[in-house]
């Protein structure tokens, strides 16, 4: 027998009970960009590919700030300019180091995803009861700036333990987004209880795509269009997630950001746009909680 483990269970698209999103949408569509704060010329963290198998450097951790300087900026003026929602994995270092970023999201009524403390540290090496205190720390920064704490929780770099999902639970998030395995949300076994998994991408994501991958800028906006397009067809038979992730230093690039406001745009304009639900994460787990039971596998 092969490892394996008991999160949730195994039911094919097809097999599950039909449901509607809000006013009878089909198609939940999100953004969600990753605000990230690094150690300087240590820890972990996205290596830039300027030089293959670089060790962390400042010209590294200056491509990165990039997106906290600039590149998020870029984006919320382009999310303003097209009227869109959205939402941002969070490291909780930013609430003290760049604030604000915390300040226009508030302004915008975004939702703030918890994101760990850093992108320089991965909760996978950390034992149970250091990640835990990890937990409880960017819990209460968040909800001390916000008046409320996250419900939401996206690991740096998707990183879990074999605990995180039950640490998670406990410490009171209604949803995790570290599970790429579904276009629809479901359920997620932990020892205290369910918890909601909701559907991040990593392939619509401009992460592995033009970080790792080297696809073009337009390709990825071209990959946006297809996805999209393809989902807003196949919505009809199953109600579905289409999740764009997006990081600051990335795509807040002029030459990047010209094409991905294109891509959105045609997405905005698709003849069938009235399939299709603006929202963010948590109001989609929101809606999730609120389905009669049986209904959500």
């Amino acid at each position: 027998m092969l490892p394996t483990h008991n999160r949730y269970d195994y039911v094919r698209i097809g097999a599950r009970p039909d449901y509607c999103w809000p006013d009878g949408k089909r198609l939940a569509f999100y953004i969600c960009t990753n605000i990230e704060y690094f150690a300087f010329c240590a820890g972990d963290g996205a290596l830039d590919n300027a030089v293959i198998n670089a060790k962390q450097s400042h010209r590294n951790f200056a491509w990165r700030d990039y997106g906290l300087r600039i590149g998020i900026w870029r984006l919320f003026d382009m999310l303003d300019e097209l009227g869109l929602p959205a939402a941002h994995n969070t490291n909780s270092l930013i609430y003290r180091h760049r604030p604000d970023i915390i300040e226009r999201i508030h302004q915008r009524q975004d939702e703030v995803i918890a994101h760990g403390r850093t992108n320089s540290e991965h909760q996978d090496s950390m034992w149970e009861d250091d990640e835990a205190r990890m937990i409880d720390e960017v819990t209460e920064t968040i909800a001390r700036a916000q008046g409320k704490p996250p419900g939401g929780w996206m690991g740096p770099g998707l990183a879990e333990s074999a605990v995180t999902p039950d640490l998670l639970k406990e410490a009171g998030y209604r949803f995790v987004m570290d599970w790429p395995c579904d276009d629809q949300p479901f359920w997620m076994n932990t020892r205290s209880g369910r918890l909601l998994s909701v559907p991040y991408s990593i392939e619509l994501n401009d992460g592995p795509v033009l970080a790792r991958r080297q696809h073009s800028p337009r390709e990825f906006a071209d990959m946006l269009v297809d996805q999209f397009d393809e989902m807003v067809e196949q919505c009809i038979e199953a109600p579905l997630v289409c999740s764009i992730a997006l990081h600051p230093f990335l795509v807040g690039q002029p030459f990047r950001i010209r094409p991905l406001r294109d891509a959105l745009k045609h997405c905005l304009g698709h003849r069938h746009k009235d399939r299709v639900w603006w929202t963010r994460p948590g109001e989609i787990a929101d809606y999730c909680y609120s389905l009669p039971e049986g209904l959500l596998v």
